[in-house]
């Protein structure tokens, strides 16, 4: 509601004045501050529809990428429910080409394996199941990778789960 124009009575005290002087721009001032919250607000809600939509076509592009691995699977599922006397060779390499072109898809999508074998263990990237002596293998060294790591960019994803080389005649409890 916008307060009444100053009138210029000269009856008025001039404290009068400056006071409807005072509201007047108190009141411009509290629009203005109105106009500003709801933009802030369409703003916030903009930004989350634009984060969900950027979600969403990021994992529309990924899901597109695996949808012929999943036909290949699906056409291996069938040729191995129809596999004759010697298709099993057959079988085998269209497996492992599906598993490559998986994998290829995975690499584009930013997923990078970690091979540690015969690496310094590092418990940042790697995960100790046990430890096993070896004469032939640095202490503190992957002797064997159970299960790959894998990261996305800088970001671990799944520790590596390995068996860590010790010397020959050092008990667990001394390596603690």
């Amino acid at each position: 509601m916008p307060a009444p124009a100053p009138s210029a009575d000269p009856a008025l005290p001039p404290e009068l004045e400056e006071l409807r002087a005072k509201a007047a721009k108190a009141d411009e001032h509290w629009e203005r501050l109105l106009r500003q919250a709801a933009d802030f607000e369409n703003f916030k809600k903009r930004a989350a529809r634009d984060r969900q939509d950027a979600a969403r076509l990021a994992t529309e592009s990924i899901l597109s990428k695996l949808i012929p691995v999943l036909d290949n699977f699906d056409m291996a599922m069938a040729a191995a429910n129809n596999a004759q006397a010697g298709s099993a060779d057959a079988l085998k390499v269209g497996v492992n080409m599906i598993h490559s072109q998986f994998k290829a898809v995975m690499a584009d999508a930013g997923l990078e394996e970690m091979d540690a074998t015969g690496k310094q263990f590092d418990p940042n990237w790697q995960e100790a199941v046990s430890h096993q002596e070896s004469a032939a293998v640095p202490e503190g060294q992957v002797l064997q990778q159970l299960r790959k790591g894998y990261k996305f960019r800088d970001r671990l994803l799944r520790a590596a789960t390995v068996v860590v080389a010790k010397q020959p005649g050092t008990s667990e409890s001394a390596q603690s």
